[in-house]
């Protein structure tokens, strides 16, 4: 049953892609001289998004505290990592920042294109002029106003836990002295995990944004120590809600 619903939800997302991919081109290209910051191509993708998300019958989707982000930002904005649907989901709840993706990405076929066309960062995660270079960028956006939404594991998570946070979410907050917004979210790993091409039905999908934290309620200028504050919080909370579930 798996396997026929798979079936359905690839095709779905094909035709969905076929469908909509030349009017975002041409939204993009119209838009060119006056949408320096690509704002406008960067909602028609979170609206495409969202739409995507509620006609594919295969989870629940249960979202909480989404006006938290519509405060007075910009943030550096972060969350768990545990299947590539969270970028779809994460653009669903409609927010205005530039995504930091890995530069493989670029290659792969419409996703590449998307993140030309809206002029999402790219780092190399091996290279560490292409780290500075990402982190120059990134400052940038934030001074304009636009918040940057970053995985601070770096990767999926194999087992559905909390992995390892990396620094450069939290030193990108501290040197920009911008709020960080933590989003958690759990269930997409169960339908489609790491390296998975079969989508397993019937999960509910829980996204919680939690309050902005200011630079001053930080506590230290270490990022390390900084990622190791969130990365508690956001396990201390994940477990919350499982345990909740039972």
């Amino acid at each position: 049953m798996d396997l026929l619903k798979s079936l359905v939800v690839w095709l779905t997302g094909v035709i969905f892609i076929i469908l909509f991919f030349p009017l975002t081109f041409l939204v993009w290209l119209i838009t060119i001289p006056a949408d320096r910051n690509r704002i406008i191509t960067h909602r028609i993708l979170t609206w495409q998004s969202w739409l995507l998300a509620r006609i594919v019958p295969i989870w629940k989707i249960n979202i909480k505290g989404r006006k938290k982000a519509l405060t007075e930002g910009p943030f550096v904005i972060i969350s768990n990592h545990q299947s590539i649907l969270d970028i779809l989901l994460i653009n669903s709840l409609c927010l205005n920042y530039k995504w930091v993706s890995k530069i493989e990405n670029m290659n792969v076929p419409f996703m590449g294109w998307y993140l030309r066309m809206a002029d999402y960062l790219t780092v190399d995660r091996g290279n560490k002029d292409s780290k500075e270079l990402m982190m120059i960028k990134a400052l940038e956006c934030l001074k304009n106003g636009i918040s940057v939404m970053m995985f601070p594991e770096g990767t999926r998570s194999v087992n559905l836990e909390i992995g390892f946070f990396k620094r450069g979410a939290f030193q990108l907050a501290l040197d920009a002295g911008v709020p960080i917004l933590p989003i958690l979210l759990d269930g997409s790993g169960g339908v489609l995990p790491k390296h998975g091409l079969i989508f397993s039905t019937g999960h509910k999908v829980r996204i919680e944004v939690f309050d902005p934290v200011a630079p001053e309620s930080f506590g230290t200028d270490n990022p390390d120590i900084l990622s190791v504050k969130f990365s508690n919080f956001m396990k201390e909370r994940l477990t919350t809600w499982r345990t909740e579930k039972h």
